[in-house]
């Protein structure tokens, strides 16, 4: 499994407008900036996020984007979906069919299975984690005087 770095992306721009004060936005230029993201591609990224109603994308020249949800209710499982889909990550090819020269009434994939639930509990790892518990207090204070100079940044760059 490879994840591409959108996710990851979308995960950190999440966290950057989590840490704007209400009825402020972030311009989406200087959030790709500060991630080191093409503009162009993390444009798309915020046209996911904006689908999948994470965040909402304030049109105008002070417009920007802000969280849609509270962090709380924004799961890092949501972000991965926004960007990667639904699509399952395994999907049996048949070779183990063509090895034992089975018919199609007697289909079957050994890792077919197993597969399944690793997704499944991955799955639940990323449902249970929020943009919230993500950066909880342990995160905040083992990184503290960057996490201020972020928010420094932050505060430089929003639009009221």
């Amino acid at each position: 499994m490879h994840m591409k770095t959108g996710v990851e992306q979308s995960a950190y721009a999440i966290l950057l407008l989590n840490m704007l004060p209400d009825k402020a936005v972030l311009p989406g230029e200087a959030i790709s900036q500060q991630l080191g993201a093409s503009a162009t591609y993390f444009q798309k990224l915020l046209r996911k996020l904006v689908s999948a109603d994470l965040i909402t994308s304030v049109p105008g020249v002070k417009g920007g984007f802000k969280l849609k949800k509270k962090p709380e209710e924004i799961r890092i499982y949501d972000i991965y979906i926004a960007i990667e889909g639904q699509q399952t990550l395994y999907s049996s090819s048949g070779i183990f069919n063509d090895m034992l020269a089975l018919h199609d009434e007697d289909q079957c994939c050994l890792l077919t299975e197993l597969m399944e639930e690793a997704e499944t509990s991955w799955k639940s790892v990323l449902k249970r984690e929020t943009v919230a518990s993500m950066f909880d207090d342990n995160h905040k204070d083992r990184f503290k005087t960057k996490v201020e100079c972020l928010q420094t940044w932050v505060h430089e760059k929003m639009v009221l």
